[in-house]
Order: C-alpha cells, then sequence, then structure tokens
C-alpha cells in the first residue's frame, strides 16, 4: 500500500488583505509615512516581512492602498453636499474638515502626508501632491455652482490651505471647539468680503491706527 503524503506547509500565514490596509491606514495617519517602519506594519498585521514584501511589493506600495482607502473614506467635501448657498456649502466643508482630523488618529493623510520627505520618497511625495491638486479641483468644481470657475478655484486654493493649517493644529492638540473658531472666521470672512460688508476689524481700522 501506498504511504499517505505528508501535508507540506502552506506557506506564509494567510492574512486579511483588507484589514492590513486598514491597519496600515491607521499607523500611517496617526504617524505619517516616515514615522512607520516595516517592523510596525508587520507587527500591528500580525505578519512576517516577507508575505508584506509579496502582498503590496513595499512598504510604499502598502501606503499607496491605504491612501486610496482612506480617500475613499467620509470627508471635508460630503459636508458640501445638498447646500442651497454658498455659505452653507463653506461652512459643511470646513465643518466635516474638523471632524475629520480631529478623530482619533488626528490630521489628514492627504493634506499633510509626505509635505516633507526624504529623497527617496519623491515620488511618492509628488503623487501626494498629485492627490491634494485632485481635491483641490474637486473643490472648485462643487464651488463653481456659485462662482466663476477661475474664482472657484482661487478659493478651493484658499480653503485647501486653511484645512492643511487645521490638519497641523489638530495633530498639535487643537480642539475640535479651537478648529471651529477657525472654520467660523474664514467663512465670515469670505461672505463680507463678496458681500461687500466689511468686518469689525475693516471697519474699525488696522490695528495700529491711531484716533485722530
Amino acid at each position: 500500500m501506498n504511504k499517505p503524503r505528508q501535508r507540506r506547509s502552506s506557506g506564509p500565514r494567510s492574512f486579511d488583505r483588507d484589514q492590513a490596509i486598514a491597519t496600515a491606514m491607521r499607523l500611517f495617519r496617526r504617524h505619517g509615512y516616515e514615522g512607520v517602519s516595516v517592523s510596525d506594519l508587520t507587527g500591528a498585521i500580525g505578519i512576517a516581512p516577507p508575505s508584506l514584501y509579496a502582498a503590496f511589493g513595499s512598504k510604499a506600495g502598502l501606503y499607496r492602498e491605504a491612501l486610496d482607502l482612506y480617500a475613499g473614506l467620509p470627508g471635508a467635501l460630503d459636508g458640501m453636499d445638498g447646500a442651497e448657498t454658498l455659505e452653507q456649502a463653506l461652512t459643511g466643508l470646513l465643518d466635516e474638515a474638523i471632524r475629520a482630523v480631529t478623530a482619533e488618529e488626528r490630521g489628514c493623510m492627504i493634506s499633510t502626508g509626505l509635505v516633507e520627505s526624504a529623497v527617496e520618497q519623491r515620488d511618492l511625495a509628488h503623487e501626494l501632491a498629485d492627490r491634494r491638486r485632485v481635491l483641490r479641483d474637486r473643490i472648485a468644481g462643487a464651488l463653481s455652482r456659485w462662482l466663476e470657475r477661475s474664482e472657484a478655484e482661487q478659493l478651493a486654493r484658499y480653503l485647501s490651505a486653511v484645512q492643511q493649517g487645521m490638519s497641523v493644529q489638530a495633530r498639535d492638540g487643537a480642539t475640535m471647539e479651537e478648529l471651529s473658531y477657525i472654520a467660523d472666521e474664514t467663512v465670515a470672512g469670505i461672505i463680507a468680503r463678496r458681500t461687500g460688508i466689511p468686518t469689525s476689524r475693516r471697519a474699525a481700522g488696522p490695528p495700529h491706527a491711531k484716533a485722530r
């Protein structure tokens, strides 16, 4: 009789790929690309480095997939849905941005991801810059409902800068209330400028002006 064949090892331990990407996204979001090592990733996911490289090609490959997952989550642009006025659209955008950057991981993977990076991450940094441009274009597209395209593009760039600033402040521990003040002032300033209604500072003149 033939002897029963022994089962050979099935190779690297299998893992849930989607869960691995979600775990990596949380780590990258909390610590940034360069703040997370391959050892950190494999330890959190529960696999050996060869399995990570086999599945994603590299740490950068996993980062790209984590970015794709992050980009699909509810975000600031969702706050513009259903807005009937420019003010509602601006308020919704910034309110949702605040909710996103004050989540447990803090900050935004796209807004502030790889703003500064080592030379070897240059290509990845360029990809992040491209993603930021895409987001600005989407904001401009939404604003075009109320504004001329050129004005919408300029305002989208300004709003992106505000969001990036709030993301950095959130990483430094700013509260939702503190960031909401920034959002309120931003919206009030934009609306006042468009309607011609002076803000209190403009009405009072420059801070250093002396009474005559």
